[in-house]
């Protein structure tokens, strides 16, 4: 006497397909979200240990900031980075952000000549044009280099204001000009924080 199969049920047929669909979810979880990361992170830590640990920049046994992130310097006595858009502080690495103001926006334009004046007012009688990126800000709001000619058109009133020879500050912008990636990726730029760091420590008369 022969004997038919019975068929599979509706949640038995389910159960099967469920089965292998979180066996892959689980597999590609541990791997795309632990062993790839883990590795990928062990072989930088072990290759580009300073990067890897957010490019510090550690002064006198402390840490100061970090070489990939710009700080906001308004004392004239320092060279002035770009513009920062980030909320509620500049520079805040949490909320990374461009302005998104459009170039007939007048906030836009408003942001600049606050930026253009308060560059005037520490040194009226710098008549240089001012370069464009030091009143505009950088498509993430965190840039850290304004271009050498930025560094140099602050140049004499940093050195006035410090007592230094402007032969000694010139010579602290080209020391902390990076040149482009390879020769030919990017434009040359000048760290501010770096080159900020370097003038605290320059000596006057020096």
């Amino acid at each position: 006497m022969s004997t038919q199969a019975h068929p599979m049920t509706e949640p038995a047929r389910q159960a099967g397909m469920l089965r292998p669909a979180l066996t892959i979810f689980v597999g590609l979880s541990v791997l795309t979200g632990l062993l790839y990361p883990g590795v990928v992170t062990g072989i930088a830590r072990t290759v580009f240990p300073q990067q890897a640990a957010g490019s510090l920049i550690v002064q006198d046994g402390k840490t100061v900031g970090s070489a990939l992130i710009g700080q906001p310097f308004s004392d004239p006595k320092y060279f002035w980075g770009r513009l920062s858009a980030t909320a509620p502080m500049p520079y805040n690495a949490a909320a990374s952000v461009g302005s998104n103001l459009g170039p007939t926006n007048p906030a836009l334009t408003d942001a600049a000549r606050a930026r253009l004046d308060a560059l005037r007012a520490a040194d009226p009688g710098n008549t240089a044009p001012v370069p464009v990126d030091l009143v505009t800000a950088s498509a993430s709001g965190l840039d850290p280099h304004i271009s050498p000619a930025a560094a140099r058109y602050q140049a004499s009133r940093v050195a006035r204001l410090r007592g230094l020879p402007l032969a000694k500050v010139q010579a602290l912008i080209a020391a902390n000009t990076e040149t482009p990636t390879l020769g030919i990726l990017g434009e040359p730029g000048v760290n501010v924080l770096k080159l900020n760091l370097a003038l605290d420590g320059a000596k006057v008369g020096g």
